[in-house]
């Protein structure tokens, strides 16, 4: 049954679903165009002047709206409809690009800076926040309400582009906030919720363990960091095992280990880096003074000394609940609810949570995996790529979620 929304102020003024996909199908030969066009030219967190520079051209010059820099690559721009202070979503995408090489496999827009690609999507999000601005825009007058445009950049490095747009004043207007990502792992044509707890907090872990260097052959004449490093990297799991609340997962790795030895030569010093991620803000707290308190006891007990430094990044995402029930229920409409997945928790980090800890927000994941096109490699990956059509929901999904949310008193 097609459903209608109906304004408040003007009963007789609708927005119906069959309109949107009709302009989100009709979108979709520039999306993949703009897509590419930022794909080919990526570029690295709060570096982003020439996409920041493309995207303020489509929203001034093809839609006539005015814009607005924050966090100096960052672009806000509004639409307003009918009665405009009623209340204010937002909609938010990310700019930034990765430091990767990215794969040369004969794709066509390939990224033509060597060592910089789009490896998470973030070309495909900017995408399709244009094509919702572009429905959006040509429906002003038949909804209430504004919808602010949210283009932030640095979504992939500390302190986080969000931080700095809210520490700006990006959140002054703004009532609720939804965010897309892509999803690999799902098929175009669906997408992925989840209400409440989603995604983790995330910090940097950096340690430098002090020794005494020396010959392999001797080693009682050394203090061995390589052996402190070992015994420490064991230990410090079992806080994260005997200390977590076993019901909200916690995660720690050390990814990196440098120990510039021989195999007969005892290095002076080891650095270890790491990430903690949990989604517990008190234990997030109390785990790093256990980390840094075991790290020095271990370390000066076996002769060395030690630097601990934690870097505290992202808090962790919660989807406030009411919102993403009603985006589920709107997301069910637009794409059947055969085509609508439930979302585990997800132990990766993003700072849309920075919107998610100050206004209710949901964050969703939108299908880009095709079998045959090959784009179920994971993102972050050389190999990464979206199956372009699904831009034509990124656009429309996007807007539905919007008018539903304009329409909730």
């Amino acid at each position: 049954m097609q459903r209608t929304l109906y304004l408040r102020e003007n009963p007789n003024t609708m927005v119906n679903k069959a309109a949107i996909q009709e302009k989100a199908k009709a979108l979709l030969p520039r999306l993949i165009e703009i897509r590419r066009l930022i794909h080919e030219n990526p570029e690295l967190s709060f570096q982003e002047h020439e996409t920041a520079a493309l995207v303020e051209r489509y929203l001034q010059q093809s839609l006539g709206l005015k814009t607005e820099r924050l966090a100096n690559t960052g672009v806000v721009a509004t639409i307003e409809g009918r009665n405009p202070n009623s209340k204010t979503v937002g909609l938010r995408a990310d700019m930034d690009a990765l430091p990767i090489v990215e794969v040369n496999d004969g794709r066509a827009y390939r990224s033509k800076k060597e060592g910089i690609m789009h490896a998470c999507g973030h070309d495909a999000h900017t995408t399709s926040l244009l094509g919702a601005a572009t429905i959006l825009n040509e429906l002003k007058d038949q909804f209430q309400g504004r919808i602010k445009l949210v283009f932030q950049p640095g979504e992939e490095k500390l302190p986080g582009g969000a931080s700095l747009m809210i520490k700006e004043g990006v959140l002054s207007d703004i009532d609720v906030m939804i965010g897309q990502h892509v999803m690999p792992a799902i098929y175009t044509g669906k997408v992925g919720f989840r209400p409440g707890l989603y995604m983790a907090s995330t910090d940097e872990i950096y340690v430098k363990i002090h020794g005494k260097g020396g010959h392999g052959a001797m080693p009682h004449l050394t203090v061995d960091p390589i052996a402190i490093a070992a015994n420490l990297i064991v230990a410090l799991q079992q806080i994260v095992s005997r200390n977590a609340n076993p019901t909200l997962p916690s995660v720690l790795t050390f990814g990196k280990i440098i120990g510039n030895g021989a195999t007969n030569v005892i290095p002076s010093e080891v650095i270890l880096e790491g990430t903690f991620r949990t989604l517990d803000e008190t234990w997030r707290t109390s785990a790093h003074e256990k980390m840094v308190t075991m790290a020095k006891g271990i370390v000066e007990s076996m002769g060395g000394t030690v630097d601990f430094n934690i870097v505290r990044g992202y808090p962790f995402l919660r989807n406030n609940e009411p919102l993403t029930e009603r985006c589920i229920s709107s997301a069910n409409e637009y794409m059947g609810s055969e085509n609508v997945e439930p979302l585990g928790i997800w132990m990766a980090a993003e700072d849309f949570s920075y919107y998610s800890q100050e206004v209710p927000s949901c964050f969703y994941r939108l299908g880009t995996k095709s079998d045959s096109k090959n784009t179920g490699i994971s993102v972050h990956n050389a190999g990464f790529d979206i199956d372009e059509d699904a831009l034509e929901f990124g656009c429309g999904l996007l807007s539905w979620l919007a008018l539903n949310e304009l329409n909730h008193q």
